[in-house]
Parts: structure tokens; C-alpha cells; sequence
């Protein structure tokens, strides 16, 4: 017998469901009833029950993928801030192997990178990468920081809500498992992405939450409401990893076609030397132009004479 429903907040020591279930994380049995083990939603699957926290702080899993922030430049490591209670170090060697490099002349205190974590010891310290499609350094843009239990709920089936999110405000969006979401775009749909991306945490556990943030980013950006559609199926709370999304292409992408266009202006914009060679050239082929034409006269009269 169960005496929850899926999506129930419930607290530390309560009663979920008899022993005919299975517990999962969150949970522990006693006695032989399941109960809940900390402040969450109950999440049902078939037999399994689960609790999700409402609040808590990312403990970094290998394979993950993260972002995080350089805290500090050290010998021959990078100490990195990834939203959690546990440290993170991106070791030299996983950027460039053996070859001897200035540390900061790579990465600097204050910059943000898209990471894998590549090992996790037994004190919980990320050991990071950058192998992997789209890992590297973000180039502008802005840091959303939610909780890391909500990420699923943001991510959404199959990537359908921060698929949406993207088509409709144009920006690029890069989750982390961490619970930290980069955002580039216009500035005032960085600010209504963070906005929804914020709306979408707090309101996590209600249902038909696709449908309101959709009706809300219609009403923002095209002053209207979408047209009617068929009620979407309510979306399973249930952690996914984050898509790898290229984003390290697209910003070289950018940086090329502003190279290219730089280039081309410089190429379409005169050289003063050349111009000013040119009409030395140009006026002394009419000083000696001139000159031949009088000494011609003057012979054409004198013989004439």
C-alpha cells in the first residue's frame, strides 16, 4: 500500500508506502515500510519510490559534466569552483599534456569553463577534464545558478524545455549537472531566459509547467499567446545528463566571421602610403608629359623660323 502521491512534499521520518515497494534514493525502510529520509517531492516509478530534495548541493559523480569558475592558479593545476561543498582541480596536464606552459596564460582566477569530471576520490574531490565535444573556456554571457535537483525539470523530456527556451529567445544555453546554466544572447533575452530558467526551479513540481512557461515566453516576446495545441504529456521528474551542446564551435564560429569581416574592411579601406605613391607617380608622369609637349613647339616654331 502506498500513501503518497507522486509529487507529495513530504518530511524526514514520514511513512511513504509498505514493504511491497522498493526504496530508493531519499528513502529508507524500517519496520518494513518505506519512508522518506529528508524535506523532498516524492517521485514514483512502477515499484520504486524515491525523494527528491528540495534543496541541496551538488556531490560531484564521474562523468559528469559541469561548469565551474577558476579560483585559483597553482603549479601545475587549476582549482575550480563548481557549486559545490567538495573541490574540483583541472590538472596541466589534461589541458596540454607535457608541454610546459605559463598556467595563467591559459586560464585565469575569474574565468568559466564547460568541464567533465573525469574521477572523484574518496574525500568527494573532482579530479576535471576538457576532453569531450564543446568543453572549454565561455566567452561572454551570464551564469544562472539553480539548484542541481531542478536541472531535470529545466532540461525537460528529451530536451523539450530548454529546447523551446532556446528556439524562442535565440540564445545559447549550456546546463551543467552542477546546477549552473550559461546563457549568451541579446541582453534583454539573457535577462528573460534567467528569469524563466528561475521561474522553472521554483515552480518545479507543478504540473503543466511546459505549457505555462511556454504561454509566458509567447506572451513576452510576441505580445501573444501560441496557438492551440494538443496538452502536452506531463514530463517525468527524473534526472537526465545534460546534452553535450557545442557551444566552444559556434563562439569560434563567431570570432572567424569577425576576423574575416575586420579583414575585408581593412582590405576595402585605401592605403594612404600606396594612394600618395600613386599620385607622385601620376604627377610626375604629367610634369614630363608637359615638358615634352613645350620643347615639341618650340622646336615645331624654330625650324619654321
Amino acid at each position: 500500500m502506498i500513501y503518497v502521491e507522486n509529487k507529495d512534499l513530504v518530511i524526514p521520518g514520514q511513512i511513504l508506502a509498505d514493504e511491497e515497494y522498493y526504496s530508493g534514493r531519499g528513502t529508507f525502510k524500517e519496520n518494513g515500510k518505506v519512508c522518506s529520509s529528508l524535506i523532498g517531492l516524492v517521485s514514483l516509478r512502477n515499484k520504486k519510490i524515491r525523494v527528491i530534495p528540495l534543496k541541496s548541493k551538488y556531490v560531484p559523480k564521474k562523468g559528469d559534466v559541469v561548469i565551474g569558475k577558476i579560483n585559483d592558479v597553482r603549479f601545475s593545476m587549476w582549482d575550480v569552483d563548481i557549486n559545490s561543498p567538495y573541490s574540483g582541480i583541472l590538472p596541466a596536464f589534461e589541458v596540454f599534456g607535457r608541454e610546459k606552459k605559463e598556467l595563467n596564460k591559459v586560464y585565469d582566477v575569474g574565468d568559466v569553463l564547460f568541464l567533465r569530471v573525469v574521477d572523484v576520490d574518496e574525500i568527494k574531490k573532482a579530479k576535471l577534464g576538457l576532453k569531450g565535444r564543446g568543453m572549454g573556456k565561455f566567452k561572454g554571457g551570464i551564469i544562472v545558478d539553480i539548484a542541481p535537483t531542478k536541472v531535470p525539470r529545466l532540461i525537460g523530456k528529451k530536451g523539450s524545455m530548454i529546447n523551446m527556451i532556446k528556439d524562442k529567445t535565440k540564445c545559447k544555453i549550456v546546463v551543467g549537472q552542477n546546477g549552473l546554466v550559461w546563457v549568451k544572447g541579446d541582453e534583454d533575452m539573457e535577462q528573460l531566459t534567467k528569469n524563466i530558467i528561475h521561474l522553472i526551479e521554483a515552480e518545479a513540481h507543478t504540473s503543466g509547467l511546459t505549457n505555462k512557461i511556454k504561454n509566458k515566453l509567447y506572451l513576452v516576446i510576441d505580445g501573444e499567446l501560441p496557438p492551440e495545441e494538443n496538452p502536452q504529456e506531463e514530463e517525468e521528474f527524473v534526472l537526465e545528463k545534460p546534452k553535450l551542446q557545442n557551444f566552444k564551435e559556434e563562439l569560434e564560429q563567431e570570432e572567424r566571421e569577425a576576423e574575416e569581416k575586420e579583414k575585408k574592411e581593412k582590405e576595402d579601406k585605401p592605403n594612404i602610403a600606396e594612394v600618395i605613391e600613386e599620385l607622385k607617380r601620376k604627377n610626375k608622369k604629367q610634369d614630363n608629359t608637359l615638358s615634352y609637349g613645350d620643347n615639341s613647339n618650340n622646336s615645331f616654331i624654330l625650324n619654321n623660323k
